[in-house]
């Protein structure tokens, strides 16, 4: 089950509106509950002395045995004719008060019997009752008010205390990894998101110098190491010449070469994705140029196979990204294209923005098609390699913003399509 996260903001201003409405709410209940039993006691005192009263006069003068006043009733029951007078709801109440009825008929009655005479006091509750009842929808009217009043305050609020979070969430999605930035840490911060803006300039400061020792490491690793395979490959082409060099011989020559040859290619590509070049300056690339040079390491084995390299683009076909990736890119899906396909052509097209890479190979199962980008992954583990090619093609294209997709039937070939936006 997904549960929606609210953003900081919104979890604030519901809690301060939480709390506003609970406090309300509590206030206005104890309110009601206090009128309601303040107004209880007063008719309760009221019905008292009236009794009081109608006892006393009834013991200096005589009484009839039904009179009224407002909102009041009396009884006197001196005999059974007495008793028939009074309505039938009070007739079986004994002595103490009383009520009698619901809502706006309610009745506090009160019942008392002296010197053997009962003495009964109704006072009508329906007027209270009304009025408790406009009171209760007051206090609905007023929680409601005061619920959307701490809805929309405590939005406006929360603005407030996240607006100095949110200006550096900000910021900090500006940051590049790889470049020195303004500190995020300012005066006028409060001291809470002073002590995150501290850490996380630290946390910066630390990361560029990790990129800085990385670039260099790589920079000055890949320079150590070209100078051998460079001797390796000029050494491996001296051999090759020998015209008393056997067989067997050169073809373990041509077997080293092609290893450093590799190797070079590698390490061209890791210089790459270590110092980031998808984040140089774009310039005008012409796409045919592009492809050829970088099928170039592939040109021998595609003459050995047969196949018929095709690039039907225009010379004129111009672009403007960066070139490098691109090639990298484009080496890589050539080579991917030539290894699985033993018969046919490997292709390239350009259908501005879409740049195309097709063959004729064995092509992909169904199954493995989500995951041919993934790191180390090998559909067919009799082919060499290492697994690696098509996801730096995915990761190359992630960065400069290019789409990537892949077509492929088994026994009829893949087509890998790159939108060049």
């Amino acid at each position: 089950m997904h549960v929606v996260k609210l953003d900081l903001r919104l979890r604030i201003a519901a809690a301060l509106a939480l709390v506003c409405i609970a406090i309300v709410g509590a206030l206005g209940f104890t309110l009601y509950r206090a009128s309601e039993d303040l107004e209880s006691a007063l008719v309760e005192q009221l019905v008292s002395e009236e009794m009081d009263f109608l006892v006393k006069r009834a013991q200096g003068s005589p009484v009839p045995a039904s009179t009224s006043g407002p909102n009041l009733q009396y009884y006197l029951i001196r005999d059974v004719q007495d008793a028939q007078k009074i309505p039938s709801a009070f007739r079986a109440l004994g002595p103490g008060p009383h009520d009698v009825g619901t809502g706006a008929e309610e009745v506090h009655v009160e019942v008392r019997d002296v010197e053997g005479v009962r003495y009964i006091v109704a006072y009508d509750a329906g007027a209270h009752k009304v009025r408790e009842g406009r009171f209760r929808e007051l206090l609905r009217i007023a929680l409601a008010t005061a619920a959307l009043l701490s809805v929309v305050l405590g939005y406006w609020l929360a603005g407030i205390l996240t607006r100095q979070l949110t200006d550096l969430a900000q910021r900090v999605s500006r940051l590049a990894p790889d470049e020195p930035q303004a500190r995020l840490e300012r005066h006028d911060h409060d001291r809470e998101v002073a002590a995150l803006a501290h850490a996380l300039d630290k946390y910066h400061a630390r990361i560029l110098e990790m990129m800085q020792r990385e670039q260099e490491f790589t920079a000055n690793a890949s320079h150590e190491l070209r100078t051998p395979l460079t001797a390796i490959r000029t050494s491996c082409e001296l051999l090759s010449t020998e015209p008393h060099l056997s067989e067997k011989a050169r073809a373990r020559v041509e077997m080293v070469a092609g290893a450093a040859e590799q190797m070079t290619e590698r390490i061209e590509t890791l210089l790459y994705l270590a110092r980031q070049s998808a984040a140089e300056g774009a310039e005008s690339v012409g796409l045919r140029s592009c492809v050829n040079e970088a099928a170039l390491p592939c040109r021998d084995e595609i003459a050995r196979k047969g196949l018929a390299f095709e690039v039907p683009i225009r010379e004129d076909a111009v672009v403007k990204l960066n070139r490098r990736a691109l090639q990298l890119v484009l080496a890589n899906l050539i080579k991917n294209a030539v290894r699985y396909t033993d018969r046919g052509y490997v292709r390239v097209t350009y259908d501005a923005p879409c740049l195309t890479v097709a063959d004729s190979g064995s092509g992909i199962a169904p199954q493995h098609l989500p995951q041919v980008f993934e790191r180390f992954y090998r559909g067919d583990h009799d082919v060499d390699g290492l697994g690696l090619g098509l996801s730096i093609v995915r990761r190359i294209c992630d960065d400069l913003g290019w789409k990537i997709d892949v077509q492929s039937q088994p026994g009829a070939g893949s087509s890998f399509s790159i939108v060049l936006s």
